[in-house]
Order: structure tokens, then sequence, then C-alpha cells
């Protein structure tokens, strides 16, 4: 895919994959990697660059993941993030103790210009800190490069050996000066050029598929979502007529999404697709009744989702693979590196011990939203779709706090179209990453002429963001918020309160569940 490349080793911090997404918008190709490879499995990658990730760990517990020494042998440059950095510390010999004074979120760093790390960053500005544990001394051939108020190491470097540390997370959006410095080290210290560019990736991609699949059939799972019409149209491309689209209307879509979906892939689409809709939103109801648990929420809809197409699969015959458009954040979030599980993803987590297929292939793992977005437009995909809002695989499933019933999903299928209309109309869409009504399972007393009533709470989420691991609540004018809760108080049987969620990612998740 690309000449250059940034390995980033992942010791099982949240924001591992972010780093990776920030050096790609240096356009330079990073891949994660978990700390179990070897320094010669990490030679053999050829990279320009190493990052050290952060993690919850501390370096001086014996039980904590730690690294073979003579990765700073190998001559590659090094840039240690919070537990990278403390870890970079303790093994070249220096000292990492608990904190005096821990530091999470916001926290003004002093940086020294002068190094390379810090070229043309200001000397003042905001990071974003989260640790307990400290560098309480350097190792030899290093020196102090910024500081806190509190953290009198909040950088480190050794520019001869081109090794680096950051104690705060330069990857998160909190952090001012942050894509800078990712800038710097990947450039001025690394060395690169920048060659990662999505025409590559799309054509690369699609002929990998081809000869990966061959004469096979494929079944693409596709909800109309953006990432599974990009994996479903880089599939045709690839395979042509050996591709068998399957939509799965679980009945916890949108309000009329269903018929939408078909109206653009099905048989008057514009695409030339093999195009199956299989409506199964009674059996989903019947499997989720009763259900309140938000993980076993996800792993009933995963099940279920490849129960279909086992179903579809058999009616068609022999099908070799299964299309998932699968996309990074949904693996990490996952936890299948050795990052904390946040929540399963339909498309990772709750998948059966055997399935009827030779293989599942996932052609966007490696890309984030943005990425996959660029990757529709170069495959000529219509911008109304590739723009189109974020739509998790599980539904309205995970944006009903409790029990799914048919009833609490129209609620909050009438309320959601409401909201999207109003937000449209004020011309306040354009710059949001994801925007929706959530259904809670709070029910409170109002009064609706002059009778009392005791009904459900609908809340509002709307975040910015560009890469859909950090996102900050957006600040909707209250007009609009005031017109949108008018209306569905009015409109959407069953709800006589509205609220609005001004929670950033992290501490929350942008979706409820």
């Amino acid at each position: 895919m690309s000449k250059e490349m940034v390995v980033v080793l992942d010791f099982g911090g949240q924001y591992n994959q972010l780093i990776a997404r920030r050096v790609r918008e240096c356009h330079v190709y990073a891949e994660v990697i978990p700390y179990t490879k070897t320094v010669e499995e990490i030679k053999a990658m050829n990279p320009c660059g190493i990052i050290f990730t952060g993690g919850p760990n501390s370096v001086y517990d014996e039980q904590s993941p730690h690294y073979d020494r003579a990765v700073f042998d190998l001559g590659v440059p090094i840039l240690g993030i919070c537990y990278g950095s403390q870890l970079m510390a303790w093994m070249l010999g220096g000292e990492v103790a608990p904190a005096p004074v821990s530091e999470y979120g916001h926290t003004e760093v002093t940086v020294d210009q002068t190094s390379l790390l810090f070229r043309d960053v200001k000397k003042t500005s905001v990071c974003w800190m989260s640790h307990t544990d400290y560098i309480k001394a350097v190792p030899e051939g290093f020196r102090v490069t910024a500081t806190t108020a509190s953290c009198p190491c909040a950088a480190m470097e050794d520019a001869d050996r081109k090794l680096y540390a950051t104690q705060f997370h330069p990857e998160v959006m909190h952090t001012e000066e942050g894509m800078k410095i990712l800038h710097n080290f990947v450039y001025d210290v690394c060395g690169c050029k920048g060659d990662w560019q999505m025409s590559s990736f799309v054509k690369t991609t699609v002929e990998a598929l081809r000869q990966k699949i061959g004469s096979g059939k494929v079944l693409c799972a596709l909800s109309g979502g953006v990432d599974s019409s990009v994996a479903a149209v880089l599939l045709s491309k690839a395979v042509g007529s050996q591709l068998t689209c399957v939509f799965v209307d679980h009945g916890l879509l949108r309000k009329n999404e269903g018929d939408e979906v078909e109206a653009v892939f099905g048989p008057d689409g514009p695409y030339d697709l093999n195009f199956i809709r299989v409506n199964a939103a009674d059996r989903y109801f019947a499997k989720l009744k009763g259900v309140t648990e938000p993980e076993k929420k996800r792993k009933i809809i995963g099940a279920e989702f490849i129960n279909v197409f086992e179903e579809e699969a058999k009616k068609i015959g022999a099908v070799d693979y299964l299309v998932q458009g699968t996309i990074y954040p949904d693996v990490i979030e996952s936890g299948l590196g050795k990052s904390a599980v946040i929540k399963s993803h339909h498309n990772v987590g709750g998948l059966p011990d055997v399935i009827d297929f030779k293989e599942i292939v996932e052609p966007l793992r490696m890309l984030f939203k943005d990425e996959v977005r660029q990757v529709g437009r170069e495959l000529g995909i219509p911008e109304h779709l590739v723009s189109r809002q974020p739509f998790p695989g599980p539904g309205l499933g995970i944006r009903i706090i409790g029990e799914v019933t048919p009833e609490k999903v129209r609620i909050v299928q009438d309320a959601d179209a409401i909201y999207r209309e109003e937000i449209a109309k004020a011309g306040v869409d354009k710059g949001l990453g994801q925007y929706f009504a959530a259904l809670t399972n709070m029910r409170s007393v109002g009064v609706m002429g002059d009778f009392r009533t005791y009904d459900y709470a609908i809340a509002l989420r709307a975040v910015n963001t560009s890469d859909f691991m950090t996102a900050e609540a957006a600040q909707i004018p209250w007009p609009v918020l005031e017109k949108v809760t008018n209306r569905i108080v009015n409109e959407v049987q069953g709800v006589n309160r509205v609220m609005y969620d001004c929670t950033s990612k992290p501490p929350a998740t942008i979706e409820m569940e």
C-alpha cells in the first residue's frame, strides 16, 4: 500500500488507533501492532518510525507489558507517548514513580522550542494529560523538553539517537499543538515524504480482493450506511457479478430507511449489484425481549445478523466469503487488541464459533471514518451517500436504553426524524460529525393540557469530530433545540420531556450504549 510506514506499538491504551489516524493525516501510512510482536518482526516491516502508545499499567509492575530493549538499537526514530514515554525512560535507565499529583484532562504545558519535536509549536499551550505515574529522572543522554505545573518531565529527548517522548497525548484533539508535534516527528525526525493516498488504497485493495477471492462467491452485509456501502462498491469493482448484497432490515433502522436503502441499492438503483432484502424485524424483537444489558443486546443483534446471513447463504448456495464494513474504531473499541473493551460492535463481536463461510473479508478494517468517505469519493459514490450520517450496526437497539420494543422503536424513529429535519432546515448539519435522538429509560411526570402524563424522556445528541475516536458536544443554537423540543413533545406520542447531551468523548462514547 505504501513504501513509508510508521509502526504504532500497542501497549493497551484507548487512543492507539487514533495515533495511527493522526499519522495518516500527515499522509504517512501507520499500522498498529501488538507489543507481542518481536523486534525482528518490526525490523522486517522496515518502518520509518516507531511510536510507543499509552496504556493503563505501571512500568514497574512485573505484570505490565514491557518490550525488548533491542528496539532502541534498530536506529529507527521512536516516539513514546504517556505509558510509552515512561517505558522508554524505564528501559533506558531512568526512574519512573507514582506522581505526587496525578494529571487528568486539559493541562497547560510549556515546551522547549529548540527541540525538533516542538519546532513551530507555541511555547505554552493546552495538552491532554492522563497519568498517575511520572518520569522522576530521565535516562542518561536525555534532556527534559517540556513541563507542566505538576509534571517536571512532560517531554524528553535524546536527539542524537532520535528518541523522543511526551507524557501528554499529542494525538488527542484536546492537545492544541498535537498535530504539529506529530507532523514534526513524522517529517523532521523520521524523514518521511508522505505517500499515503486513498487513490493508491483503492487500486491496491481492489487488486488484492480480486486475487484473494478468485472465482469464489461473495456475500456482502449491506446496511446502506457509509461503511457497508463503500465496502459493497469496492467489492463490486473487484468481483462484479460474484457479489450478492444482503440487506437485513432488523426493524431497528431510522424512519423509512429500509425503503431508502432498497431504492439506492435495489434493482432500480444505479449499482450493478445482486440485492436481497430480508425483513427480519419480528425475529429480532423476539430475541431482544426482556434484554436490558447493552453488551448482551449487541451480542444478540450480532449473532442474529450472522444467523440471517447463514440462512441466505444456504439459499444462494456455496458462498465462500462474507464481506463486512468493519472499520478501525469498531476494532479498537471491541478490544480485539490489548486495549480494554469499551463496547462490542456487531461487525467484530458476537460472532458464533462456527460460521458457514470460508472467510470473513473486511476491506475497510484498517481505515477510519473520514478515510472511508475518501475511498467512497475515489470510487465515484454520490456525495449524499458518502457524507451520510453514521449509523451503528445494532441500529436503534443501542439508542434505546433498556429493553427494545416495537413501541420504543417507533418513538425514537419519530423523534429522530424531527431532530434531523430541523437540524438540516437550520443549516447547522454541515459542521456536525453525528447527531441523533435516543430514548432514555427514564419516565417522568408532565402536564399536557389539563392532564397529568407519565412518559419517556428523549435525549438529543450532536458531536463535532473528525475521526469518531474523540468528539466534542456540539453547541446547537438554542432556538433550534427549542423548536425540536416543542415538535417532539407535541408530535411524538409517549414523550413529555427532551434533554440535550453535553458530554464529550471521552469520557462518554458517542452512542448511548
